[in-house]
This record gives C-alpha cells, sequence and structure tokens, in this order.
C-alpha cells in the first residue's frame, strides 16, 4: 500500500508535467493540470505528515518530527496508565467477572471434553504442558521439588500427631492386636532361644553351680518362668505387666503432645531420617515418579481422562452444571481470587509494559508501530492525493467561471 500511495504522488507530478507542457493545446488541459497540481500538493502534505509521525522526513531534523521515537517512553507511560485506568482495575475486573460463569464453563468441559473445539483445546495444553516439562531444566525444578518436600516434612509437627494418633489408638483398643502379636513374637523368640538362654547361665553361673549341675536347673527355670509370663500375658488382658505397658504408652502419647524435651527428641530423629541419604534417594525417586507421571498425561490426554480418575472428573462436571450452590461458590471464589490478583498486582503489569516499552530502542518502536498502523496511514496518503486533486479541479473550474 505504500508503494501505490507513493506511485499516485509520482504518477501526479508526471501528469502535472505533461500537462503544464501541453496547457495552451486545448482547454480541457487546464482542468487536468490544475488536478494534478493539487494532488502533488495534497500527497505532498499528508505524505510530510505521515512520514513525521515516524522519523524526520528526507532526514532533516525538522522540529515536531519524529514524535513516536522521541516520545517513546511518554507512549509508553501513556498506554500503561490507560491500561490500568479501563482493564485492571479492581472495578471494572469484577464488573466483567460478574457475567462469566467459570464454573459452567469449566463443568462442560469437564463433562464433555471432546465437545467442539475442547479436544483440540485439551490436546494443545497437553503438548504445551509436555513442552514445558521437557525443556525445563530437570536439576533445577527437582531440587527445588525434593527441597519443598524435604522443607514440608522439615515443617511437620510430627511428635503431637504421633501422641494423638497414639491415643486414638488406645482409646479404641487398635493397640491390642499390636502388643499381642508383640507378646506371641516374644514367645516364638524364647523358644527358637533356648540354647542360647542356657549358654549364657552356664558362662555367667559359678563354678559350683556349673559342678553341681545347678545351672542347667537355674536355666530350666528361668525359661519356663519367661514362658509363663508370656502365656500369661497373652491369656489375661488385666495382667499386670499389660497395665504397666498400656500406662507406659499413654505416658508416652502425653508426652509427644505435651512435653518439649521429648518433641525435640522427635524432631532430631525426623532431621535424621529426612537427612538421611536413603531417604533423599526415596525423595528422588518421588520426584521422578511424579515427573514421569505428568509427562505421560500430557503427551496421551485421552489416556489420562479414561478410567475411574477420567470418570471422577466427569462426574465432577456434571456436578459442576447441575449443583447452583457449588457453581456459585466456584464462581464467587473465581471473581475473588481474580479481583484479588488485579489488585494486588495490578500495578505490577502497568510497570511492566511501561518499564518494557521504555527499554526499546527507537526504531523497534517505530517498527512495530508503523506495522501495526502503517496500511491505514498510507490510505491517508492516498486519500489526501485525491481529495488535493478534487479540491484543486473544483477550484479550477470556479476560476473558469468566473
Amino acid at each position: 500500500m505504500k508503494r501505490v500511495a507513493t506511485g499516485m504522488l509520482l504518477g501526479m507530478a508526471a501528469v502535472y508535467l505533461l500537462a503544464r507542457a501541453f496547457v495552451d493545446l486545448h482547454p480541457a488541459i487546464g482542468f487536468v493540470k490544475a488536478f494534478a497540481e493539487a494532488a502533488m500538493v495534497g500527497g505532498l502534505a499528508d505524505w510530510f505528515a505521515v512520514t513525521a509521525l515516524f522519523r524526520h522526513p528526507l532526514g532533516l531534523p525538522i522540529p515536531h518530527t519524529a514524535i513516536i521515537p522521541r516520545n517513546k517512553n511518554r507512549i509508553g507511560e501513556t498506554l500503561a496508565q490507560f491500561l490500568k485506568d479501563n482493564f485492571l482495575t479492581p472495578a471494572v475486573v469484577a464488573r466483567r467477572m460478574r457475567h462469566m460463569d467459570v464454573a459452567a464453563a469449566a463443568g462442560r468441559f469437564l463433562a464433555d471434553p471432546d465437545h467442539g473445539g475442547a479436544g483440540r483445546l485439551r490436546e494443545g495444553a497437553s503438548r504445551l504442558l509436555a513442552d514445558i516439562l521437557e525443556a525445563l531444566d530437570d536439576d533445577r525444578l527437582g531440587g527445588m521439588a525434593k527441597g519443598a518436600i524435604a522443607s514440608r516434612i522439615r515443617a511437620l509437627e510430627v511428635s503431637p500427631l504421633l501422641g494423638q494418633s497414639l491415643e486414638a489408638a488406645m482409646a479404641d483398643g487398635r493397640h491390642i492386636p499390636l502388643l499381642d502379636g508383640i507378646i506371641n513374637r516374644a514367645s516364638l523368640i524364647v523358644a527358637s532361644n533356648e540354647e542360647i538362654i542356657r549358654d549364657m547361665v552356664h558362662e555367667r553361673a559359678g563354678r559350683i553351680l556349673r559342678w553341681t549341675g545347678l545351672d542347667e536347673n537355674v536355666a530350666d527355670a528361668l525359661i519356663t518362668g519367661l514362658n509363663k509370663l508370656l502365656y500369661d500375658m497373652a491369656d489375661y488382658p488385666d495382667h499386670p505387666l499389660r497395665i504397666r505397658v498400656n500406662e507406659m504408652l499413654a505416658d508416652l502419647g502425653h508426652d509427644l503432645q505435651y512435653d518439649p524435651e521429648m518433641q525435640a527428641k522427635v524432631a532430631r530423629l525426623k532431621d535424621e531420617i529426612v537427612d538421611n541419604p536413603a531417604m533423599q534417594r526415596w525423595i528422588d525417586g518421588l520426584w521422578q515418579q511424579a515427573r514421569s507421571a505428568l509427562l505421560r498425561a500430557a503427551r496421551d490426554p485421552d489416556k489420562a481422562m479414561a478410567g475411574r480418575f477420567g470418570e471422577a472428573l466427569r462426574q465432577l462436571g456434571t456436578t459442576l452444571q447441575q449443583d447452583d450452590a457449588l457453581r456459585d461458590t466456584i464462581n464467587r471464589f473465581a471473581r475473588r481470587a481474580t479481583v484479588g490478583a488485579t489488585a494486588s498486582y495490578g500495578d505490577n503489569i502497568v510497570r511492566l509494559v511501561s518499564d518494557t516499552v521504555r527499554g526499546w530502542d527507537a526504531s523497534r518502536v517505530t517498527d512495530r508501530v508503523e506495522n501495526a498502523v502503517g496500511r491505514d496511514l498510507q490510505y491517508i496518503r492516498i486519500n489526501g492525493t485525491l481529495v488535493g486533486g478534487l479540491v484543486g479541479l473544483g477550484l479550477h473550474a470556479l476560476d473558469v467561471v468566473l
């Protein structure tokens, strides 16, 4: 279009020169000369005006030319202020969000992800997610993820949770099978290690006991006593030793919740476990499994949406469309979140726009603006050439009449 406008200007100049040379041949050539002369003047004037927006005409530093390059910082600030005043204010965002049913749209997508263009949208989003995951530095991203997991574990107050769990288990009697299992296991240990017990008694017995053979009697009595103790504990829930164990467990549950010293011990043990190389390898494996699962789901969204997980998402989508109360709650949350984000980060977005424009060099700003509106500006030059010619034609006709 720029070539067309320039061609018209040069054409009018050529017509003017020819008409001036042959103006005496016929009175009508005077009208042609007047049209071409005025069109040439109008085209030149509009060429100067359009060119002055972006650069100095003919490279001459004429005042009030190259307007956009000289005022790019002010343009950026004005654009940013325009965005802030008309788009990024909480009132404007809230007014727009009142007419948006985010929950219903999400429900329709989840209930029927293949409907219309949603399937293409899902596939495009999946490919984008997969590309982003693969492009990110795995060591850095993995380190951040593993660090976040380790930090969450370190920040977790384990001791009160253990104490509450122990108290709840004892209140419901869920610790009894565990205690019975320990007692039965102890009976098996005693039965399978009788020779070790006899050797221990023999080594610690005096010479007289060994010479008289009483050490064997002592060992038999010890094994019998241990077995009887364990059998009685297994058979009698009210056995004094079982009661004592229950009291010890109750004290442990209380100390885990309220004793600072016990809580400090548990915290140190937790930190030692987190710092253990085996635990670090487990966390690393957990991250790799999560990353692989995300990549598989991103590469194959249909498979990810299949099975129980996909069915659960479809049910959620149906619920979002049918449950008015839930939909209103989600929409209200979406509005508050969006308005809150606008109030918190609107100034940062505006500052980003102004700083970005300020960081561009003058030629870059000129090229971008000229590419955006240049076609319309060339129409201004064409219209100026035509309008100027018509005005000149009219003035010449008036001069002839008068």
